[in-house]
């Protein structure tokens, strides 16, 4: 059954007939709900809200007028009518009908996650249309689908890092019920979903927040987004703790993906993330509900684990480190994001694998722990590329288009067979070439300072390549540019194709079999790596009386390694078979070996 709370914000079914509105507007002396064409007085309570109870029925339209005659779009609402400044809908959740009730989610250590924009994952680009491509993903031995953020946002196209309205499912992929049956759909199949949220944050158009309750937003605090977020204002904390609640509970959302928490500022003596982190995990205590952040300060302590090694706050955090560190040694790039990693990259790389920290963190508040804590291994999510790695791109290619195939194969078993959490972007489990490219759809002063962007963007993502200029760019506004990112499927029937889902599914079923039992049984392993000749890398991580063992040539020549005396549970490339273990790996070649 799915958990159902009080909302503080927007619009709820008190009874079969009858609807609770609330709008937190302290600005305003009055507000009046327009429900389907009538005017209703809302009546004003503490500390600038506004309530009514109204008789509504599911599917209903309604705004909010403001005392100036304006009507405004809730900004909590569940549905809209037609985009981001339309009528919001009003939306009966409990009407959808469940077929997997019995779900409770898998561990958190069973975690292969794929990264997939709704839009770009098929032709349609719709809810309902991604279902079909459901069991494809669960045969490559995926557990997990991440879905990047679909609260409604400006326009048809986009990203959705620009949302404005963080209850409603964009109204181009689908309805609520929609977006419930393909959780529903990924659940039987035994897949997790993960949703992508933005609460550090609002687009730059339709959110009419600031007209009725400025003090939502601290303008004295800057984001690289606008005003920041004033989270020590009760009500502000509410709308984004119940947002958290109402995917988890209504959609039933396996764990949700908290964007660029660096940026979510707060003062209060018990911190936002604290606060949310504690209440999800309250009220979801029977389920496996799991929380990562993407949080570019590195803070450790959000990463922590119990004595038992149970998470405290938050499971894992996304790990631009790793990727940094070994794009540049896969593809010799050094610009901009890449620039800090190039003198060390080997050494960055061991940090990020080890430590999960190749740089330093920034200051931490969370906990008095040190700043250079052991994490657990699977509190880091680890790839190769995501959305921002290929989508900020200059002309979005993917890492089968920059690196030779057989190196692709033992980066993508390194990343398999890491003991840290593997992520893989949509159609990367079967080698997509389509490029993926940043596309949104806007007008005016936005788009142009959009496509002026892009061009520094792409500097800091490898640069533009020799031979090309500024002037190639594809187009963000453009439709076709959005076309263009769309998956390609016949690839993965292609003989390439099928050659990559078979390495990810013996991929898969090596990490079910081998490595997960090992990081359930371990919170924070012990590891040492061992030196080598330039090009190879050897780390040994002993949980308990076991230990994973990886030896990795990312070089093109053949190379002594390091001993090991494990039984090899994968391998690929050449070795020496003249001695047992063997001493030496033709590059680029990976063997990885398990000893008890």
């Amino acid at each position: 059954m799915p958990v159902r709370f009080k909302r503080s914000w927007g619009a709820d079914f008190t009874a079969p007939d009858k609807a609770r509105f609330r709008l937190w507007a302290p600005d305003e002396r009055d507000v009046r709900l327009v429900l389907d064409g009538a005017e209703h007085a809302m009546q004003p309570g503490d500390d600038g809200w506004f309530e009514i109870t109204a008789k509504a029925r599911a599917g209903d339209r309604y705004w909010f007028r403001l005392s100036d005659g304006t009507a405004v779009t809730d900004p909590a609402s569940s549905a809209q009518e037609s985009g981001a400044s339309g009528a919001s809908v009003l939306v009966d959740h409990s009407a959808y009908d469940w077929k997997t009730d019995s779900w409770r989610g898998r561990p958190w250590e069973e975690t292969i996650i794929s990264e997939i924009h709704v839009g770009g994952f098929t032709p349609e680009g719709t809810f309902r249309a991604a279902i079909a491509h459901l069991p494809h993903l669960a045969r490559a031995g995926i557990t997990a689908i991440e879905l990047m953020p679909v609260a409604q946002f400006p326009g048809g196209r986009g990203w959705g890092y620009d949302g404005v309205l963080h209850y409603a499912p964009h109204n181009a992929y689908g309805t609520p019920d929609d977006l419930k049956a393909l959780v529903d759909a990924a659940h039987s199949l035994g897949l997790m979903v993960l949703l992508d949220v933005v609460y550090n944050h609002f687009g730059p158009e339709h959110n009419h927040l600031a007209r009725y309750a400025t003090r939502f937003f601290n303008k004295d605090r800057p984001t690289p987004w606008g005003a920041s977020i004033a989270f020590e204002e009760q009500a502000v904390r509410r709308y984004f703790i119940e947002n958290a609640l109402y995917w988890l509970g209504e959609f039933r959302f396996d764990g949700l993906r908290f964007d660029a928490t660096d940026q979510i500022r707060d003062t209060s003596e018990r911190h936002f993330l604290v606060a949310l982190a504690e209440e999800l995990r309250q009220t979801f205590a029977d389920r496996e509900i799991h929380l990562v952040v993407e949080d570019a300060d590195r803070r450790r302590s959000l990463l922590a684990r119990g004595p038992d090694g149970a998470r405290v706050l938050f499971d894992a955090a996304w790990n631009d480190d790793f990727h940094n560190a070994l794009h540049v040694i896969a593809t010799g790039e050094t610009k901009g994001h890449y620039l800090p990693f190039a003198e060390d990259a080997w050494g960055n790389l061991l940090e990020a694998m080890t430590t999960g920290f190749a740089l330093p963190s920034k200051e931490d508040n969370f906990a008095p722990s040190p700043a250079d804590a052991p994490v657990a291994p699977q509190a880091r999510v680890h790839f190769l590329q995501n959305h921002d790695h290929i989508g900020n791109r200059a002309f979005g290619e993917r890492l089968t288009s920059l690196v030779k195939e057989e190196r692709l194969r033992v980066l993508t078993a390194m990343l398999m067979l890491m003991p840290q959490i593997p992520l893989l972007f949509m159609g990367e489990e079967y080698g997509e070439t389509q490029p993926f490219h940043f596309f949104c759809d806007y007008q005016g002063e936005i788009a142009d300072a959009i496509r002026l962007g892009r061009r520094d963007e792409a500097e800091n993502f490898g640069g533009i390549p020799q031979g090309r200029t500024a002037d190639d760019l594809p187009d963000p506004l453009a439709p076709e540019t959005f076309e263009n990112s769309k998956l390609r499927w016949s690839r993965a029937e292609s003989p390439a194709g099928r050659r990559r889902l078979a390495l990810i599914g013996e991929l898969a079923g090596i990490r079910q079999r081998h490595i997960v039992p090992l990081l359930v049984r371990t919170a924070v392993p012990d590891f040492r790596t061992i030196a080598g000749a330039t090009g190879v890398v050897a780390i040994d991580w002993q949980f308990g009386a076991a230990s994973l063992e990886l030896r990795i040539n990312l070089s093109e020549h053949r190379k002594a390694i390091p001993a090991f005396r494990g039984t090899p549970i994968f391998t690929s490339g050449e070795h020496g078979r003249t001695t047992d273990p063997p001493r030496e790996l033709a590059g680029p070649g990976i063997i990885a070996a398990i000893a008890s």
